[in-house]
């Protein structure tokens, strides 16, 4: 079950250089929805025995994270008419590197950690972290607005990885909570970046700058 779980977040490791190094929007929410149905399999991997509110994490994960969501985005991307980020901050090829560098991070921090303890032999703690620093920088260097509506959606998907170590600690409601709150921004988000391009014919944050009283 270990080699298995290790091998799921290895996947999400690799899902995430490649989400830093393609100007494709599309492609990169076909990686976060796949994320979305290995994050749903992650609780199953994790504990040994299948609970209610395991089951339901499952299955609200994967609606949310892996239908619902991309669904959402994809429907914007059309409405937008938006293909590639053409110029980010920080070019495609540094963003691999710069993301890898976080994951080599993730991996040495992570094992000072005391909550890694229990977890030593997963790779459970470092994708989180790691996966969690790619979302902040897809955040802080893509302009195109539904690249950083992206960014944020993998930055959560490295905070639902890590809350899988508490999922029998923390109340059921707290993390269905966190998930609603998620949809619901991003599907906010979504309607006003379809204003915004109807408004001024561009989806580049840069623009904002320009606006006046």
């Amino acid at each position: 079950m270990t080699n298995l779980l290790n091998t799921v977040l290895v996947t999400i490791l690799m899902m995430n250089l490649f989400a830093l190094g393609t100007s494709r929007i599309l492609a990169v929410t076909r990686i976060v929805a796949l994320q979305g149905v290995l994050l749903g399999l992650i609780p199953l991997l994790v504990h040994k025995h299948l609970t209610i509110p395991i089951a339901l994490t499952v299955v609200v994960a994967i609606v949310i994270k892996a239908i619902v969501i991309p669904s959402i985005i994809m429907r914007a991307l059309r409405d937008a008419q938006i293909k590639h980020e053409v110029k980010p901050l920080i070019g495609f090829l540094p963003s691999i590197i710069l993301g890898a560098l976080a994951t080599a991070f993730a991996l040495l921090f992570a094992g000072q950690l005391p909550l890694a303890g229990n977890h030593y032999y997963t790779l459970l703690v470092p994708t989180s972290i790691a996966t969690v620093l790619v979302g902040f920088i897809l955040l802080v260097t893509r302009y195109k607005a539904i690249s950083q509506v992206i960014g944020y959606l993998v930055l959560e998907n490295g905070i639902f990885i890590f809350s899988m170590l508490l999922i029998e600690a923390m109340p059921l409601i707290v993390e269905m909570g966190v998930m609603l709150d998620l949809f619901v921004g991003i599907f906010v988000t979504c309607i006003i970046i379809n204003h915004i391009n109807q408004a001024f014919s561009s989806m580049d944050t840069r623009r904002l700058v320009s606006l006046k009283e």
